[in-house]
């Protein structure tokens, strides 16, 4: 019989192990010998049993060791491709050239490796501490690991979420041993989904190596393998739960627990005794933590941590693990933390780690990410079809951050969930793994199988596993999966309804269709649920390439993507203005999440959402909807301090039935209070003013809130403003102060009748036989196009909306809008009576759905305009909306904006009419640009 037997591990607390200094702990991190294993050649050639001749270092993967192939255009990658143009289009075909390949879907890899991979490392044991055996400990491999000591093979573990363990039982004698392990990162018979993030290309990569602590401990005859801790506010005590391995003969033993606060005192010793057989022996104690218990929640986390020792003839064997005194439930259609109602304000953290191509495991780099994510309002962290190493729930402990776990999965799109596949089994042994190896900690609140999935048995499937869940583990809230199905057994649903822009909205969205305003909320889409809503990727809002970031890519991951988006742009002649289309459509974009963000805050009964996202995602075509970038890093167009103006645990509200006003309008705003602060508060008093740009105060004003409760759609009052005093058209800005948060609006307002414009200018809707006699003469001709008739190849095929770009068009194969908001010169004398930004804001959706988006490739390509639209990175297309041209002896300015239709209902294209007007009429008007009369006429059918 073989010395040394492969006992399979019962998954143990990272958090509850043994204080290595106190044993013959072997560090195994360093240079281990290494091979690839291209044609699966390595168990039938026992390379187990000869030294491998390559090196690499670990932690690490074959990537950042250089190991691997250059990229091609036949890389195998792992992850869908939606568009795949790349790979016959004549426009990437400078990028499918051997020593130029950049690929559009997703950071690319130096190098790529896809399949078997061998590491191997001679360990020396020096004395008799592994007489009993030893754990070989990988806090986290990718994907399939499989083990040999020596000659022999001990098994394998293929965990995407939690360490991968072996306990070799037996007398691991003194001298030298081989560990070999070969690590296989290809989909097999367990098929997560090709897009899941914790296998995907499309953002943490599909890398092969092992990361984290690796390492043998020596086993002892007594251990205790898992403390789980159940924490009870009613009873002010602990339930423990303690699983305690004997090697040997039955003993006596004892069990002694105390808790200590973090940074403060030590509590009272329990001590229980025990009757230990061979095996495992389970051990439930109730541990009372005393009458001044602090709860841990994100405004006070507050951990302990309980220490056990065990004593077992004369011997005594220690471990620990951290948690914190909180409860979760659900209270009709809220979240509660501790008997308080929460409200998730959540990002996607989807394993987005440039540098390195996988996940960080240190505590410091996620301190780093959940800090930033506070400082932007946030209190939440999903975690995108898969889970997070050890140091981001230590971090989250620490800093009072709230995490959705999903368990490795996205069944879709190539994959299934239910349907008697491996990955049926698969989820339940890796859910289980995960909450034994992470479920002390507090943060971790909130458990899914993953993200949208399918199959035709999927509802049942998950209907289960929720059940089967919340009767195990009272600890956290659980959802089938974030984004469907909604289901009665659910403890909160966490779905895609509740936002402004939905997948295939395009144009007939909110934001797009409706007249600017934001007194609307999602309580009629949340009505059929009688349980918490939590809103599934809100947002996608697009912002445009900053290819200053592209220097930043000096790890193994390389944004290759964006030096094809700067080749375009160059090639459009536009790259000068890289930094002013980033600039602008960044303002755009955050315009965007503050309509969103702030429906769900003005919505009764809400739970929270989950945004996608507060940083960029790489993959899926290059999806850059953050405002921040793939490192965390703000872009220079809104920080933290602005973001969380409108995201935050308080957040004052305003309903603005209109962004748009004339000057004869009565203004009416009310106000209301989101308050899911540490405290409720009694009279609190709600200030409010109303400035210009300049920092005049038209207004200003107090509003009483008898009651500051916990909860949103809290009514303080009503502003309301006279707006005769404006008498020329202003941007207009409301302040509202609540203590220490502020929350401000743009709103407009433009005179009620403005002065007839001279005779001078001949203003039409057609390039007529008048309007070619009137330039002719040396006249002045403004031509305002009706929407729908500019030709499809002069722009009018071009998609406009006044949003930015939701998630991106390559990934949804060309959703509208196509394009990223506008660019002008507030200053130019064009807008000397229009109020206007340097980019789009409210009083541009009027123009923006009146207009077409004029090709000025396609008319003359020196055209500078007035008022550019940015288009989308793919095409770079050259788009104005306003031109002016010298036709002959006389001046042209051509308005792809329908100035003229229905003018009297549309106040702001009565004042762009206005102000370009006047612009014609004064002695700056004076193009540098010369047209045929042709070329005007050949934009229109």
């Amino acid at each position: 019989m073989n010395r040394l037997l492969l006992l399979f591990c019962i998954v143990l607390f990272s958090t509850c192990r043994v204080d290595k200094s106190t044993q013959r702990y072997a560090d195994l991190t360093g240079e281990w010998s290494f091979s690839l294993d291209t044609a699966d050649l390595g168990e039938r050639e026992k390379w187990f049993a000869k030294a491998l001749q390559e090196k690499v270092k670990l932690p690490g993967s074959t990537t950042t060791n250089g190991k691997g192939f250059d990229i091609s255009v036949h890389t195998p990658w792992t992850g869908g491709i939606v568009d795949s143009s790349y790979f016959t289009d004549t426009a990437y075909a400078p990028y499918r050239r051997e020593g130029n390949i950049k690929v559009p879907f997703w950071l690319q890899p130096v190098k790529y490796y896809k399949g078997a991979a061998w590491y191997q490392k001679e360990i020396r044991i020096p004395d008799s501490a592994y007489q009993m055996g030893a754990e070989l400990f990988i806090e986290r491999v990718h994907w399939e690991s499989t083990v040999w000591l020596d000659s022999m093979k001990l098994g394998t573990e293929n965990s995407l979420s939690t360490p991968h363990r072996f306990l070799f039982k037996g007398n691991l004698s003194p001298g030298r041993h081989l560990i070999t392990i070969r690590v296989d990162n290809r989909v097999k018979s367990i098929d997560v989904g090709p897009n899941a993030h914790s296998i995907t290309d499309h953002t943490q990569s599909n890398w092969n190596g092992m990361i984290g602590e690796i390492s043998l401990e020596p086993l002892k005859k007594y251990r205790i393998e898992s403390l789980q801790v159940f924490p009870d506010l009613s009873k002010k005590s602990v339930t423990v739960h303690a699983r305690i391995r004997n090697m040997g003969e039955p003993v006596n033993a004892s069990l002694l627990l105390h808790a200590i606060e973090k940074g403060g005192n030590k509590l009272n010793d329990i001590q229980q005794t025990l009757t230990l057989s061979n095996g495992a022996n389970e051990v439930k104690i109730d541990y009372p933590m005393g009458n001044t218990i602090k709860t841990w929640d994100e405004f006070n986390p507050i951990l302990y941590t309980l220490v056990a020792g065990l004593s077992v003839d004369g011997k005594s064997f220690g471990y620990q693990t951290d948690f914190g005194m909180r409860e979760v439930a659900v209270r009709e259609k809220e979240i509660t933390l501790n008997g308080r109602p929460i409200f998730l304000r959540g990002t996607l953290e989807s394993a987005i780690f440039p540098l390195t191509g996988y996940p960080a495991t240190d505590v410091e780099s996620w301190a780093k990410i959940i800090n930033t994510c506070k400082s932007y309002g946030l209190n939440h962290l999903r975690f995108h079809s898969w889970c997070p190493p050890e140091a981001a729930f230590r971090a989250a402990d620490s800093l009072g951050m709230y995490l959705q776990i999903e368990c490795a999965s996205w069944a879709n799109q190539g994959a299934t969930i239910g349907d008697g596949k491996p990955l049926d089994n698969y989820i339940y042994r890796e859910s289980e793994r995960i909450v034994a190896q992470y479920g002390n900690h507090p943060s971790f609140l909130l458990m899914a199988y993953g993200n949208e999935p399918s199959g035709k048995n999927h509802v049942a499937y998950l209907r289960k596993f929720v059940e089967t869940w919340k009767a195990k583990d009272e600890r956290r809230l659980y959802t089938t999966a974030a984004g469907w199905p909604a289901i009665a057994e659910n403890n909160y649903n966490n779905i895609p309804e509740p936002r402004i822009q939905a997948w295939g909205d395009g144009l007939n969205s909110i934001i797009n269709k409706q007249k600017p305003r934001n007194d609307y909320d999602w309580r009629d889409r949340i009505a059929r649920f009688d349980i918490p809503t939590v809103s599934h990727e809100i947002g996608q809002w697009c912002v445009y390439p900053d290819f200053k970031e592209i220097k930043t890519y000096t790890g193994v991951m390389k944004a290759k993507n964006f030096e094809i988006f700067q080749d375009r742009l160059r090639a459009s002649g536009m790259d000068s203005l890289a930094e002013k289309f980033l600039q602008a459509s960044g303002k755009l974009q955050t315009l965007c999440y503050k309509a969103d963000i702030e429906a769900a805050l003005r919505t009764p009964g809400f739970a929270g959402f989950q945004l996608l996202d507060l940083h960029d995602f790489p993959g899926q075509g290059t999806a850059l909807v953050g405002v921040l970038n793939a490192f965390w890093k703000d872009k220079g167009y809104v920080d933290g301090k602005t973001y969380s103006q409108f995201c935050n645990s308080t957040v004052p509200l305003a309903r603005f039935a209109n962004f748009i006003y004339t000057n004869d309008q009565l203004l009416k705003v009310p106000v209301e209070i989101a308050h899911y602060g540490p405290e409720e508060k009694d009279n609190v008093r709600v200030k409010w003013q109303i400035i210009d740009e300049a920092q005049h105060v038209y207004a200003t004003g107090s509003l009483l809130l008898n009651k500051l409760r916990f909860g949103n759609n809290q009514t303080a009052g009503v502003v309301s403003m006279d707006l005769k005093k404006v008498k020329e058209a202003r941007k207009l800005i409301l302040q509202v102060t609540l203590g220490q948060y502020t929350n401000q609006w743009d709103f407009f307002v433009f005179p009620k009748t403005l002065p007839r414009l001279s005779d001078e200018v001949y203003v039409t809707a057609r390039f007529d036989q008048q309007a070619k006699e009137v330039l002719a003469k040396g006249g002045k001709v403004l031509y305002s196009i009706e929407k729908g008739m500019l030709k499809q190849d002069k722009g009018g095929d071009v998609a406009l909306g006044f949003s930015s770009i939701f998630w991106n068009t390559a990934w949804t194969r060309g959703q509208a809008p196509v394009t990223l908001g506008l660019l002008c010169e507030p200053h130019h004398p064009a807008f000397q009576y229009f109020p206007t930004e340097f980019h789009s804001n409210w009083q541009w959706w009027d123009a923006i759905t009146h207009a077409n988006a004029m090709r000025l490739d396609r008319i003359n390509p020196t055209l500078k305009p007035i008022v550019r639209v940015i288009d989308d990175w793919f095409t770079a297309r050259p788009l104005g909306l306003v031109f002016e041209a010298n036709i002959g002896k006389g001046k042209l300015l051509v308005s792809a904006i329908d100035l003229l239709t229905d003018r009297q209902n549309r106040p702001e294209a009565r004042q762009l009419l206005y102000s370009l007007g006047n612009y014609m009429q004064s002695s700056s008007f004076a193009p540098k640009t010369s047209l045929q009369p042709d070329e005007i006429v050949q934009l229109t059918e």
